[in-house]
């Protein structure tokens, strides 16, 4: 089990104050979704919390340890990363790049376990890409390949997954599956945190959700309390339909709210 608790937490990017005197505590067993328009410092927040950026300001714990006290190695096994937009430049075949996900558990010029294999075809059937084995990854569409990288992501086997708009380029139907299958990691006991801009996925799946705004965390919660008429409006300029009464709750973004 991980946890991880910022105090503090300011980055600042050149003279762009990125994030802004974060307090955050997450832990296991809770799908986390961190919200918010464009520019509000989400993914630098991840970044920090996973110690990929320098603060100017406050501490990041990992099961009660600075996070700048530990090695990169030891950090990648507890807490597996997704990065959002990433490109690939080498033609490796699919199981071979979601097979770098064992690389922190392994030695120098160590080779792959029988065991290792196991969790990269493990990996590659939680993410629906088994039937993508033996092809070349930079030849593959844009929404596959983003479910190859997620399958690397998984292959760490790590007890916390951090993931980057890992909805980006999929199709609704591949969408609903990798919530699905983020919703199952937290339910069996990871802590799950994962930026996303669609806020119907967001109220639908997520335990809890960490909304910010130029920087700053300005609610945090069960996704209704987050997810009000009054915060669309404040922090992301609209109006919104907000449904409660149904199996899941529904978020429908109406319109600009006029200045």
């Amino acid at each position: 089990m991980v946890t991880i608790r910022a105090q503090g937490l300011s980055v600042r990017l050149g003279r762009h104050p990125a994030v802004n005197g974060i307090d955050l505590d997450l832990e296991p067993g809770q799908l986390v979704g961190i919200i918010g328009p464009n520019g509000a410092g989400k993914s630098t927040l991840i970044r920090a919390l996973l110690g990929l950026v320098k603060r100017e300001s406050g501490t990041v714990l990992l099961d009660g340890a600075d996070i700048s006290h530990l090695g990169r190695r030891e950090i990648a096994r507890r807490i597996a990363y997704l990065p959002q937009g990433q490109t690939l430049h080498w033609p490796l075949a699919v199981e071979r790049l979601v097979a770098l996900g064992r690389m922190p558990h392994l030695g120098p010029l160590s080779r792959l376990s029988a065991g290792d294999e196991a969790q990269v075809d493990a990996a590659l059937t939680r993410a629906d890409v088994l039937h993508l084995k033996g092809r070349v990854a930079t030849e593959l569409s844009g929404g596959e390949r983003a479910r190859v990288l997620l399958a690397r992501a998984l292959a760490v086997g790590a007890p916390a997954l951090i993931a980057d708009e890992p909805l980006a380029a999929l199709d609704p139907g591949h969408q609903i599956d990798v919530m699905d299958l983020l919703k199952a990691e937290a339910r069996a006991g990871s802590l799950v945190v994962t930026v996303l801009h669609d806020l119907g996925m967001a109220a639908r799946y997520c335990d809890r959700l960490v909304l910010m705004d130029r920087g700053a965390l300005v609610a945090d919660g069960a996704p209704l309390k987050v997810l009000t008429e009054a915060s669309l409006a404040s922090v992301y300029g609209i109006s919104a339909c907000i449904d409660a009464d149904r199996d899941w709750p529904l978020i429908l973004p109406m319109g600009r709210i006029k200045p």
